[in-house]
Order: structure tokens, then C-alpha cells, then sequence
């Protein structure tokens, strides 16, 4: 027969080991749950705080996220408190919809989207290219003939949206300003996107296509066969080039982090080929008083032209 003291002794060992086991679980449990600060080798991602950022309708949403998804991926990387979200859209309508209703956090605004955004929340905290490279074009066909803003009369010219400042309202008014009454003397076809405008052109369906060099870039490299049947004509002057704008209510601390990260961007390899693949040569620094020469103008072009915004 086994000493009963032993069996009590094995016992009571068996029982705290299962009492000593219940608590370290339970412990566990509740240092999982509680609240308090977490120690780890890496700074912690409030997964849960997202940030939209809304880039206007340079191109159709396949090739947006071709385009900037590596500059979000670069900025979550390094960003603190929060992750930013790539957000496309359908059109020009559709971009400026989001923003006059504040539901992004960021944009990526034309010069003219930039000063109608200051009305409903936002603030500049970048530019988002060097200006000399916003300047409105016009793209022909090799074979069109056309040579002087004259051949556009009764035919019709493509551009992407009424409210594209380069691609649209700055080509408008260079042909203003060289005799065309852009209300009467040639038809005015809105087509949704830059590349609409371009191919507009290519089939044949306009006789001249308002973009800006960006987009025109992107299309000789994705498009080099119907490219090649194209040329550049005219240009515009330059202009402020487009901005990055932060909603007024976003932490300060989620902006400087951004703003700090967009202008370094080209000071590495990296940056700059996700630059390239934005066609950007960087970010400059910029705030909402570098923008008033777009009223300006805009009051100009208003009062010779047409209004802005066509109802």
C-alpha cells in the first residue's frame, strides 16, 4: 500500500501546480486585455486611424494606383499614429465632390481644385511638382495639317475636364488670346480624363486634344504605337503646379510627418523612382498664400472667357 502522507504531498503538488498554471493564464489574459502601454522594437500603427488620400483624376483609377500606390506604401512605412489610404477617382466631378463635401484627409488638387478647397476645409502643405512643368498642351495628329490656332475653327478640340486648369482652362485661354471665340468658333468636348483627351485625338474624333506634360509622358510610354502618330503643337505658359492640401482637423503631428517625408522624397534612389513613376521631379514647400495668383487668374479667365464651372 502506498504511504498515504505521499499521496497527500503528490496531491497538494499536483493542485498548486494546476492553481500556479490557472493564474499564469489568467494573468496573461488580463495583460492582453488591459490597457497601458506595449513595449516592442517597433513604434506602434493605430491601425484603426485611417487617412484618405485623394488624388484628382490624372488618370483612370487602374493607372492611379500604378502611379502613387508606392508613395502611400513609402509613407505608411515611417508613419506614426495612423496609415494613409490610396483613394481614386472617377472623374474631375467625382474628385471635386469628395472634397467640397471634407471627406478626405489629403488631396492632390489641381491649382484651381486648391483655392476651391481652402472654402471647405483645407490648408496647402506642399507642391506637387516644379512649376515649369504645368503648362497646358495641345496634341495633333502628325497628319491633321493643322498649323495655327485658325485651322480649329468649326472642328472640335477635346479636353478632360472644364475645371482642368492646365489641360483645359489654360489652353482655352491661349487660344483666346490668338483670336478663337472658344464659346462660338470652335465645339468643346469634356471626355472625363487626360488620356481621353490624348486618344480623343489619335481616333480621330477631335482635331486637337488639351493635356498637360505629365500625363502626355505617361501616355508615350504606355501608349507608344498611337504616340507616335501624335505630336505636340502648341504650349502655355507655366503655372504654379498642383498642391498637396491637409483637412484642418487632422492631428498636426500626421502633417508634419507627411509634409517632412514628401519634401525628402528626392534626396534618395527610392524617391525618386517613385517620383518617376508619378512623373514629379519632387515636392517643394508651399502654403495657401503661394496660391493666389490661381485667383487671379482664374478672375481673368472668368471675365474674358467662360465661367469655370459649367452648369
Amino acid at each position: 500500500m502506498p504511504d498515504k502522507s505521499k499521496i497527500i504531498k503528490i496531491f497538494i503538488l499536483l493542485f498548486g501546480l494546476v492553481i500556479i498554471s490557472y493564474f499564469a493564464l489568467f494573468r496573461g489574459e488580463m495583460e492582453f486585455r488591459a490597457p497601458g502601454p506595449k513595449y516592442s522594437n517597433h513604434p506602434l500603427v493605430k491601425k484603426n486611424l485611417v487617412f484618405r488620400f485623394a488624388v484628382h483624376a490624372l488618370h483612370n483609377p487602374a493607372k492611379m494606383l500604378t502611379a502613387y500606390q508606392p508613395l502611400i506604401d513609402y509613407l505608411n512605412e515611417n508613419l506614426i499614429d495612423g496609415r494613409i489610404q490610396l483613394e481614386a477617382s472617377r472623374d474631375y466631378a467625382d474628385f471635386e465632390e469628395k472634397y467640397r463635401a471634407g471627406k478626405p484627409e489629403f488631396l492632390l488638387p489641381n491649382p484651381w481644385q486648391t483655392i476651391q478647397a481652402m472654402n471647405t476645409g483645407y490648408v496647402v502643405i506642399a507642391q506637387a511638382g516644379e512649376a515649369a512643368d504645368f503648362k497646358g498642351i495641345f496634341i495633333v495628329r502628325r497628319d491633321s495639317g493643322i498649323v495655327s490656332p485658325a485651322d480649329l475653327k468649326g472642328r472640335a478640340v477635346s479636353y478632360p475636364s472644364p475645371t482642368a486648369l492646365a489641360a483645359c482652362i489654360m489652353p482655352q485661354y491661349y487660344l483666346h488670346s490668338r483670336g478663337i471665340n472658344v464659346n462660338k468658333d470652335i465645339e468643346n468636348r469634356y471626355v472625363g480624363s487626360q488620356e481621353s483627351s490624348i486618344m480623343n485625338v489619335y481616333l480621330k474624333k477631335t482635331a486637337a486634344g488639351a493635356t498637360w506634360s505629365p500625363p502626355w509622358r505617361a501616355f508615350q510610354i504606355s501608349n507608344p504605337d498611337e504616340a507616335v502618330e501624335l505630336k505636340i503643337i502648341w504650349e502655355t505658359e507655366s503655372f504654379i503646379n498642383n498642391s498637396v492640401m491637409v483637412r484642418k482637423d487632422v492631428p498636426s503631428v500626421i502633417c508634419e510627418q507627411m509634409k517632412k517625408r514628401l519634401l525628402s522624397l528626392h534626396e534618395t534612389q527610392r524617391g525618386r523612382l517613385i517620383l518617376a513613376g508619378m512623373e514629379t521631379a519632387r515636392f517643394l514647400p508651399a502654403s495657401d498664400a503661394d496660391y493666389g495668383v490661381v485667383r487671379d487668374y482664374i478672375e481673368r479667365f472668368e471675365n474674358e472667357v467662360r465661367k469655370v464651372v459649367i452648369k
